[in-house]
């Protein structure tokens, strides 16, 4: 069937890898419709850069207190190819959870059919689009509904990115894991934004990406919610992409500012979708406070309070 596809990226000062990028989805062997490009107020010269590349026709005004847009088109001459071009700025940066919502909310707008996400430091195989497409449409044809479908990600080194490794379950209900193993398929609980396909039925089910939650674990809850309301969610190795990030890490690992939003954002999850065990989740990680490296006893602490009070709330969208 011929979906209308939106790849949806969100860029923030990584211009030469958000090129890459672009570069990349151009040349798929199967076409996107459609770019959505969430910049999220970028410092380094983002929009000045896809202006120059022609990837769009005109830049913001140097003062802007409301999201910009323009729309333009690009033309890929070597495969006779046109795509359209959503650029969308926001005035603050809203991080990747707020970028994503953003991107689905817009891409939903414009009436695109499935929504292929992604960091802007991402970068698909060939082929990795239309190996997405063609699972969705054997499972769907199957009377599968499917929920989303996601890509394996490689760092540079070939290795699996310890970061994007999707959540495996033995299964659901009397569907194990290896159910649709001959489309090389396996059903999974929860994946990251790098490189994964969700149908607009899906969007319009279950809302939009949480934006609160800034950055990290707003792929994991928003893949949970799907599989949690009757969806099925893949992973298949026919689609490949090269994350390129700084190192292959995992985030439980970081040290800095990031480590708040890793500990919040997990017991918010617990909070949100398993709500039983969320006091024994937070009683373990408050316990575990001073096993961390002395820098992050503070943070540590605060996430672990903040996740009991904090507000965020899940969106629909227009129908």
């Amino acid at each position: 069937m011929n979906w209308k596809t939106a790849a949806i990226i969100v860029t923030y000062n990584r211009k030469g890898l958000l090129g890459e990028c672009l570069e990349a989805i151009i040349n798929q062997t199967t076409h996107p419709d459609g770019i959505v490009i969430i910049d999220n107020a970028s410092t380094d010269g983002t929009e000045t850069f896809l202006k120059d590349s022609g990837y769009i026709y005109e830049i913001p005004p140097k003062e802007y207190s409301e999201i910009w847009y323009s729309e333009s088109v690009y033309i890929n001459n070597e495969k006779q190819k046109a795509v359209k071009i959503h650029y969308v700025r926001l005035p603050v940066n809203t991080g990747g959870a707020g970028g994503f919502y953003h991107g689905i909310k817009f891409a939903y707008s414009k009436g695109y059919d499935l929504f292929w996400l992604m960091d802007d430091d991402t970068i698909p195989t060939e082929n990795a689009l239309e190996r997405l497409i063609d699972k969705y449409d054997t499972l769907s044809n199957k009377g599968v509904r499917v929920g989303f479908v996601c890509s394996k990600a490689l760092w540079i080194d070939g290795t699996v990115t310890l970061m994007n490794v999707p959540v495996i379950i033995t299964g659901i209900d009397d569907m194990p894991f290896n159910s649709f193993e001959e489309n090389n398929v396996l059903i999974v609980k929860a994946a990251s934004f790098v490189s994964i396909l969700i149908p607009r039925e899906v969007v319009k089910t279950v809302g939009l990406p949480i934006k609160e939650f800034f950055i990290w674990s707003d792929d994991v809850e928003y893949t949970l919610r799907i599989t949690m309301n009757g969806f099925l969610g893949f992973y298949t190795k026919d689609s490949v992409i090269v994350h390129k990030s700084k190192s292959n890490y995992k985030p439980s690992t970081v040290n800095d500012w990031r480590y708040y939003y890793f500990i919040r954002n997990q017991l918010l999850v617990t909070r949100l979708h398993l709500k039983k065990i969320y006091p024994l989740h937070l009683g373990y990680l408050l316990l575990s406070t001073f096993k961390q490296p002395l820098n992050l006893w503070i943070p540590h602490l605060k996430a672990c309070f903040s996740s009991m009070f904090f507000k965020f709330k899940i969106e629909k969208v227009d129908i």
